[in-house]
């Protein structure tokens, strides 16, 4: 009687353990995703934001030597800011 619950534990182990290395794996890596894309967006939103400065710094920089006039900076900044 032991030696027919023994193979069908060990049956049943096999097939509930392929199912659960199943189902780590597939955390394991939607965890990794979820990681890449947290870390990867906020620096992307970042760069952005830092050119759109420079460009705004940049902008008012020429305004203020002259080499643009004021409804130049004021299209040039709205094309930035969108």
């Amino acid at each position: 009687m032991n030696g027919g619950m023994m193979n069908g534990d060990m049956g049943g182990n096999l097939f509930g353990g392929f199912f659960f290395s199943l189902i780590m794996i597939v955390l394991i890596v939607l965890i990794i995703v979820v990681l890449i894309w947290m870390f990867r967006n906020p620096s992307d939103n970042h760069k952005q934001t830092n050119q759109s400065q420079d460009s705004l710094e940049i902008l008012k920089s020429r305004l203020a030597k002259g080499e643009i006039t004021e409804e130049e900076y004021e299209r040039l900044k709205d094309k930035i800011n969108h």
